[in-house]
């Protein structure tokens, strides 16, 4: 049954810059019996020319939020509207909104060919695996090392660093060329030959150009014309970090007297931790940034948020960070419990390290923890075990102790011997749900 064209349903019309050629007869119809039009100047500059002369024209250009009234007004004073979009408007554009304003029911949707799938078509790449990603937004800024959430760019680099593919509609400001110098501060450094970028831009156009295959630092210093889009394409990195690393793959004091939590505690602490993949984690004490660093590998949507007090350790911890392309972690150099309060609550939090304010710093936390929420401590000292406990239990915490005593294995002539670790005792705690 084809789609009817009732009064009062709003047809929701994808144009590309062929403009009228490339429609479908359905949307041809429906624009040129239209009484009223709406969409952003560009996009309506495309059907202009073959619009009824008593047709109202509406253009939406910062006027977003007011869109959906206009058209609610127009359907029930028994206007055919007509709203044009750019591309296929249920992919990162306008039909979402659309609906859940008026009502599913009262958009009905003609879509054409995204950009994104012209320019596949345009490199001969197929993309049914793509992870699809939008910049086209307010001015971001520059990516910096650390980085939050916040960030404009900030959902584009963990897209790149989680999927080998990823295409991405670009804006003015978060152009082809800021994405590429994201990139090199990232760690994908111009002799990298594992990422590449594609960039086509005004497609369907006269002028149509394309741009394969460019390192992220050829493309960091290039101008591409507007409007374009973007596929990153990244062969998996064996440097990236997993789960249980060790101890030696962590850049860190020597001769062995950094503060790295060792590959058996560490595994067994990052368990207890019970991280969900989106994740807000607290390393307290970083050290060397191992805990941290498979903390985001773990919370691949989530963030990691460290701090190190002693300038060396801080330093092998960005050291690190960087050399596994952590784009969701940030570390800050300095004493908990400051800097805390500028962070988001976490579900997660580990102390490595408390430079003695352990007691307050437990306290803090217990009255940060989001519900569910878990503190996991390690300890090697019977002092700091205690003063833990006592914390802990004065809080009407829930906790338990693991001791936890390794040995690895060591050559001795021509056979192996077991040699003992430090016994460490790791403590989980959490408060009982209200």
């Amino acid at each position: 049954m084809k789609p009817s064209e009732p009064l009062n349903t709003c047809a929701l019309i994808g144009i590309l810059d062929d403009g009228w050629d490339g429609l479908s007869d359905a949307a041809r119809r429906r624009l040129a019996s239209a009484d009223f039009v709406v969409g952003v100047g560009r996009t309506l500059d495309l059907v202009r020319p073959r619009l009824s002369a008593t047709v109202v024209v509406k253009d939406m250009d910062g006027a977003l939020g007011q869109t959906p009234d206009w058209i609610a007004a127009a359907m029930e004073a028994g206007q055919r509207v007509v709203m044009v979009a750019t591309g296929d408007p249920l992919c990162h554009g306008i039909a979402g909104f659309l609906a859940g304003k008026l009502g599913p029911a009262r958009v009905e949707i003609l879509p054409a060919p995204t950009t994104l799938q012209l320019a596949f078509a345009r490199f001969k790449k197929p993309w049914q695996d793509v992870k699809i990603v939008s910049c086209h937004s307010a001015d971001a800024g520059e990516w910096a090392v650390g980085a939050p959430p916040e960030h404009g760019l900030y959902k584009i680099m963990r897209a790149i660093a989680l999927h080998p593919q990823v295409a991405l509609f670009t804006g003015p400001d978060n152009n082809p060329a800021r994405l590429a110098r994201a990139l090199v501060t990232a760690g994908y450094s111009s002799d990298d030959d594992r990422v590449r970028l594609s960039v086509a831009s005004r497609l369907l156009l006269p002028d149509e150009a394309l741009f394969p295959d460019l390192t992220p630092a050829t493309a960091a210093t290039m101008e591409f014309p507007d409007p374009n889009v973007v596929l990153v394409e990244r062969a998996p990195d064996p440097r990236e970090p997993r789960f249980g690393l060790e101890d030696l793959e962590y850049i860190q004091r020597t001769p062995e007297k950094g503060l790295i939590t060792k590959q058996e505690a560490r595994a067994l602490s990052l368990a207890k931790l019970r991280l969900a993949a989106d994740a807000i984690v607290w390393d307290i004490g970083a050290g060397s940034g191992s805990v941290g660093l498979e903390a985001a590998c773990l919370a691949p949507l989530g963030h990691v948020w460290a701090i190190e007090k002693n300038a060396g350790d801080a330093a092998n911890a960005r050291a690190n960070a960087a050399r596994f392309r952590a784009t969701n972690y940030t570390l800050v150099e300095g004493k908990a419990p400051a800097q805390l309060d500028a962070w988001p609550d976490p579900d997660a939090v580990f102390i490595g390290g408390s430079g003695g304010e352990l007691d307050k710093l437990i306290r803090l936390i217990l009255v940060r923890l989001k519900p569910q929420g878990r503190l996991v401590m390690n300890f090697v000292t019977l002092e700091n075990l205690a003063t833990a406990t006592v914390a802990l239990s004065s809080c009407g915490a829930n906790w338990d102790v693991v001791q936890l005593q390794a040995s690895r294995s060591q050559p001795i002539l021509d056979m192996h011997r077991l040699a003992a670790q430090n016994p460490v005792w790791i403590v989980t705690a959490h408060l009982e749900s209200s």
